[in-house]
């Protein structure tokens, strides 16, 4: 993707946007698109999945068959080319249990081992972490904006699902996302003609959706944002610019160039074609095209600098190439930096006027630290032993998942947890990787020659997973602040992390392993090992499931949140952050759609104040 270096940005743009993920790229792509001169700030490297990702390529041509290692956690073929739980230079401290009192930089990648409070993965390349992620894409719905209404717990966001359901509809109409309407509570519906038709159950799912019917457990096709057909451009190009047909213009050549998926590979090795969303293929092209953006990568924001008068005035970055500090003027900030570096960002950005940190009057920068609930249980099931070789094709992710079914039973509090969870379904026959038959004489006994080999094509496919994904209210024990010693490798002072579960999270856990057992048992199948119903040990570490958000909590009252309905920060106006750090309540739905259309909200909110010469 062409790129521009720091001798060659403008001496001052109209916004500059820290980040190039989702919430950055749709940032971009909005301001560019409505006409505004945009920079954008990316710490990783430049990345272009149409020429780099290995999409057709065999376990048996990567090292170790494509397994995981220190660098490469999610595997050889990952799209992420530097990044993951451990960043080279790029250290964060955590508590450790097994090692005493005392902060230890976190060196773990292991998330069945770690004994770290917290987990952060990072994505150190253009595009960020909409390279790697499973492409779930979840509306968050009317209950979710307002939680504490219903339980009494947590914070109410200062806006409704009716103010953000138009930006919902832009956004799944630019990026593609297939899925069906089934009316469910608070599982909300897309007008008619935005969602693509969902590819066809594999048999597995069909037979999780049978028992489940059976337990009154309700299982419906997955919402991904993944091209199942190539898109109407010019429709869909409508639905996202209504008012401006020279965006809708280009948006509709853009969508030209995105094929619909092949159904033959891993969404997280990147797509070459298109068809899955990532920021480099999707937001950022169009945007490009017009002329009014430019991309910096190997650029490390440091600090965003601020006038006499306490507004932004640009941001100062280390240019990890040559290691030499810069600044760069904008009218206007845009934090996408993901919720813990935008917070990072702000707590270094200390001056006389904001000694505390930028936009950190309220104290709140940092605090509200979220993550996803999560768990999982294993399933052998004999009616899939033995299955004759068959085409199951499909996303790289499930065709089928539960939405959360017990509203009713939790508001008349016959439950004692307050939020619910989805499942995500997984299993089937896809190509066999490194470690695909680990384990496998617990079922057999053990075998050897030719015994192995009939004993292999037995099981294989016959297993199942059911995966939790539940909701975190927020919490006073989980926040991150700056170190006061500990500094990476460009002179820029690092986060710390407090994490803690509450009871309600932890209880949660417990009742996804009951339920994911119970679902097991009525396929007639065998849990692998067995449930574990002391939710302390069956939640996931804190920040390994990737759904960061908190720290930068919007708000009505300035005195109790970082920033406004608008995510315009109330001590400086022309600040925004628009990436997860807004959110102040951590729905089961996976965060990346509220995120763009929250992001595409906000920064409509942005031109239409320097529309008005508000900033």
């Amino acid at each position: 993707m062409p790129l521009i270096t720091s001798s060659k940005t403008k001496p001052e743009y109209d916004v500059l946007v820290v980040g190039s993920g989702a919430a950055g790229g749709q940032s971009a792509y909005v301001l560019a698109t409505a006409g505004a001169k945009v920079l954008i700030l990316e710490a990783g490297r430049n990345y272009d999945p149409v020429s780099e990702t290995p999409m057709l390529n065999l376990p048996d041509q990567a090292p170790l068959r494509g397994a995981g290692t220190p660098h490469k956690p999610f595997g050889f073929y990952d799209a992420t080319v530097d990044g993951g739980w451990t960043v080279p230079k790029e250290p964060y401290l955590v508590r450790r249990s097994r090692r005493g009192p005392g902060w230890y930089e976190a060196s773990d990648i292991s998330l069945s081992t770690t004994d770290q409070n917290f987990m952060w993965w990072r994505a150190r390349m253009l595009g960020g972490r909409t390279n790697h992620w499973g492409r779930i894409a979840l509306r968050m719905g009317p209950y979710d904006f307002k939680p504490r209404g219903r339980d009494g717990l947590g914070i109410d966001w200062p806006f409704e699902y009716a103010d953000l359901a138009p930006y919902y509809d832009k956004v799944e109409a630019l990026i593609g996302v297939y899925g069906t309407n089934e009316g469910l509570e608070n599982t909300p519906d897309s007008p008619a003609g935005i969602l693509l038709p969902p590819p066809k159950p594999r048999a597995y799912e069909l037979l999780i959706q049978k028992a489940c019917s059976g337990l009154k457990i309700p299982v419906i096709p997955a919402h991904l944002a993944i091209l199942s057909q190539k898109q109407d451009a010019q429709k869909a190009s409508a639905i996202a610019h209504p008012n401006n047909p020279e965006a809708a213009r280009r948006l509709a050549d853009s969508m030209q160039s995105r094929l619909a998926c092949l159904w033959a590979t891993s969404c997280g090795r990147g797509c070459a074609v298109k068809a899955n969303y990532q920021s480099t293929t999707v937001h950022l092209p169009p945007a490009m095209a017009t002329g009014n953006l430019d991309i910096l990568t190997d650029a490390m924001v440091r600090e965003i600098t601020v006038g006499k008068d306490g507004k932004a005035t640009g941001v100062t970055y280390v240019d990890k190439k040559t290691g030499k500090e810069m600044k760069v003027k904008g009218r206007a900030v845009v934090l996408a930096a993901s919720g813990c570096e935008s917070a990072r960002i702000l707590l270094n950005s200390k001056s006389s006027l904001f000694p505390n940190g930028l936009a950190n009057s309220s104290g709140k920068v940092g605090r509200y630290l979220m993550d996803t609930v999560g768990t999982d249980l294993t399933g052998q099931i004999p009616a899939l032993e033995n299955c004759p070789p068959y085409n199951e094709d499909g996303a790289s992710e499930m065709h089928l998942y539960t939405p959360w079914w017990l509203y009713k039973q939790q508001l008349a509090h016959k439950m004692d947890f307050p939020r619910g969870y989805h499942i995500e379904l997984g299993g089937g026959r896809r190509l066999p990787g490194a470690g695909e038959f680990d384990g496998l004489e617990q079922f057999t006994g053990g075998s050897y020659g030719k015994k192995l080999k009939e004993d292999a094509r037995r099981y294989y496919g016959s297993f199942i997973n059911l995966a939790g994904r539940g909701e975190m209210i927020p919490n006073e024990d989980s926040f991150c602040e700056v170190d006061p010693d500990k500094k990476d490798a460009w002179g820029i002072p690092v986060l710390r992390f407090h994490f803690k579960w509450s009871s309600h999270e932890e209880k949660q856990a417990a009742h996804m392993q009951k339920t994911f057992a119970q679902i097991i048992d009525s396929m007639g199948g065998k849990v692998v090992g067995a449930p574990q119903l002391d939710g302390k040990k069956a939640i996931a570490p804190g920040g390994s499931i990737i759904h960061e958000v908190g720290t930068t909590c919007m708000g009505a009252d300035r005195k109790s949140s970082v920033l406004n309905q608008y995510c315009q920060a109330w001590d400086v106006k022309n600040l925004f952050v628009t990436d997860g750090g807004p959110f102040v309540s951590n729905a089961d739905k996976n965060p990346t759609l509220t995120i763009m259309a929250n992001a595409w909200r906000a920064c409509d909110y942005l031109l239409d104040e320097m529309k008005k010469g508000n900033i």
